[in-house]
C-alpha cells in the first residue's frame, strides 16, 4: 500500500495536541505559585493595615530579584531541549550541575542584598511604621532564596525535556503548606511566637525548601534520567557551561524584568490618580495576570519543541512548531479576551461590591481584553525564539517596547491627554503589540536563515 504523508491539519491538531499536553501543568504550576501570594496578602490583611502594607511593600521589592536572577536560569530549558533533540546526554547531565552552580551564585547577592534594603524603603518614602515590618519580612524570605533559585534551576531543567507534571504537583504541595504555615507563624500558634508579617516571610521560606527538595527528589530519583548520569559525581562550576547559561540566560532575564518594570510603572502612576483609580487598577490587572498564566504555560512547551527541533537539525519543523505555538496561544486569548469583554462585571464581582471601584475595575477589563492577544502573540514569539537559544535581540525589541514606547505612551495618554487610568492602560496594549509583532518577525527571519 502507498505511504501517505499526514496533511498540515493532521500535523497541526498533533503538534497543538502535545504543546497543550506540555503547557498545562506549566500553567497550573503558576497559578498555585500566584495563589500563594494572594494568600499571603489575605492573611496579613487579618492581622493590620501595617501588615497588610509591609507584605505588598516587601514583595514589590522582592519580585524583581526573583524575576531577573530566575530568568536567567531560564536559559537551561532551550539548551537542554536542543541537547535532548542531538541526543547529547552527556551535555544534558553538565547543564543540570551548572544550572544548579548558577542559582547559588545568583541567590548568594540576592540574599545580603534583600537583608539590607533598609535605604531603599526610605529612598522611596514608605511610612516609617512600615519599614521595619517589611524589612523584617524581607529578611525572613531571603532564607529561602537558596532553595528557590534551586527549585527554579530544577524545574526548567525538567521542562525542558518537555517533563512538566512534577512541578505543578510541587506547586500543589506548596500551596498546601503555605496556608497552615502561615497561620502558625504569623498568628503565633502551637508554641511559637506571633511574627504577623514577618512570619509570611518565614513561611514561604519554608515552602520553598519544601518545593526544592520535592524537585530534587523526582530529578534524582526518576529512572529516565540516569543515562545523564546528573548526580553520578561531584563537579565544580565549569565556565564554558556557565557562560552559555548566562548568553542565553541574562538576556531573558532582563527581558522579563522590563516587562515587570513598565507594569510596575503603570501601577506607580495610577497610585497618583486616586485610591479609587488604584483599587480598580488592581483588580483589573490581578486578573489579567491570571490570564496570562495561559500563553506563559505554553510559551515554555514552545521553547522546549522548537529547541527539540533545533537540536535535531530540522529548522523547518522548528519553524512549524513555533507557528502552531502562536496560533494556538493567540486562539486561546481571544477566548479570554471574548469572555472578559461579556462578563466584566461578573469578574469585578468577586473582588469587590464597591461601585466606584467597579465603574473603575470594569473600563480597565476592556482595555486588559484588547491587549490580550498581544499578550499571547508577545509571549509565544519570545517563547519560540528561546526555543533558537535567539535572546539578545528580543531583549532589545522589550526595551524598545516596554520602556521606550510603553511607558511613555502611558504617562502621555493618562495625564497629559487626559483619559486617567484608561489612558494609562493604553500604553500596556501599545508596548505588548510592539513586542509581539516584532517577536514573530523576528522568528520569521531566524529560521527562514536557518532552513536556507
Amino acid at each position: 500500500m502507498e505511504n501517505r504523508q499526514p496533511t498540515y491539519l493532521t500535523r497541526s491538531k498533533v503538534e497543538a495536541s502535545v504543546l497543550l499536553k506540555i503547557g498545562f501543568p506549566v500553567i497550573l504550576a503558576q497559578l498555585l505559585q500566584m495563589s500563594m501570594s494572594f494568600v499571603d496578602t489575605v492573611m496579613a490583611g487579618r492581622l493590620s493595615p501595617e501588615d497588610l502594607a509591609a507584605v505588598a511593600v516587601g514583595s514589590s521589592i522582592l519580585m524583581p530579584f526573583v524575576v531577573l536572577c530566575l530568568g536567567c536560569m531560564m536559559a537551561v530549558t532551550p539548551i537542554v531541549a536542543q541537547n535532548i533533540g542531538g541526543r547529547d546526554f552527556f551535555k544534558i547531565g553538565k547543564n543540570a550541575r551548572q544550572v544548579l552552580w548558577l542559582s547559588q551564585i545568583l541567590a548568594l547577592p540576592s540574599f545580603f542584598i534583600l537583608r539590607n534594603l533598609e535605604w531603599a524603603f526610605l529612598l522611596i518614602g514608605v511610612t516609617e511604621d512600615i519599614i521595619p515590618i517589611a524589612s523584617g519580612y524581607l529578611k525572613a524570605i531571603s532564607w529561602g532564596i537558596f532553595p528557590a533559585y534551586a527549585y527554579g534551576a530544577l524545574r526548567y531543567f525538567n521542562e525542558g525535556l518537555s517533563v512538566t507534571r512534577p512541578a505543578m504537583f510541587v506547586a500543589l504541595v506548596g500551596t498546601l503548606v503555605n496556608i497552615p504555615a502561615n497561620y502558625i507563624l504569623m498568628f503565633g500558634k502551637l508554641g511559637f511566637p506571633q511574627l504577623g508579617a514577618i512570619g509570611t516571610g518565614y513561611a514561604s521560606a519554608i515552602v520553598f525548601t519544601i518545593m526544592f527538595m520535592g524537585m530534587l527528589w523526582f530529578t534524582y530519583s526518576h529512572k529516565p534520567y540516569k543515562r545523564f548520569e546528573i548526580f553520578s559525581r561531584f563537579r565544580l562550576p565549569e565556565k564554558a557551561y556557565l557562560k552559555e547559561l548566562l548568553q542565553v540566560g541574562v538576556p531573558i532575564g532582563i527581558s522579563s524584568s522590563m516587562e515587570v518594570t513598565m507594569f510596575a510603572a503603570v501601577s506607580l502612576m495610577v497610585s497618583t490618580i486616586s485610591t479609587v483609580a488604584v483599587a480598580g487598577h488592581q483588580v483589573a490587572i490581578n486578573f489579567a495576570a491570571m490570564m496570562f498564566m495561559i500563553p506563559f504555560g505554553l510559551s515554555v512547551a514552545i521553547s522546549a519543541r522548537v529547541g527539540n527541533s533545533i537540536g535535531r537539525k530540522r529548522p523547518d519543523e522548528a519553524r512549524f512548531r513555533g507557528y502552531i505555538g502562536v496560533i494556538v496561544s493567540c486562539c486561546i486569548m481571544s477566548v479570554t479576551a471574548l469572555f472578559i469583554f461579556l462578563f466584566p462585571r461578573q469578574i469585578v464581582s468577586i473582588y469587590t461590591n464597591d461601585f466606584d471601584v467597579t465603574e473603575v475595575a470594569v473600563q480597565l477589563l476592556f482595555m486588559a481584553a484588547v491587549f490580550q492577544i498581544s499578550d499571547g502573540l508577545q509571549v509565544s514569539g519570545f517563547g519560540a525564539l528561546r526555543g533558537l537559544k535567539d535572546t539578545t535581540v528580543p531583549m532589545i525589541v522589550n526595551l524598545i517596547a516596554y520602556w521606550v514606547m510603553g511607558i511613555p505612551i502611558s504617562y502621555y495618554m493618562g495625564f497629559i491627554a487626559g483619559y486617567g487610568a484608561p489612558g494609562l492602560w493604553m500604553g500596556l496594549i501599545a508596548g505588548l503589540t510592539v513586542a509581539g509583532i516584532l517577536h514573530n518577525i523576528r522568528f520569521y527571519k531566524k529560521t527562514g536563515k536557518l532552513g536556507a
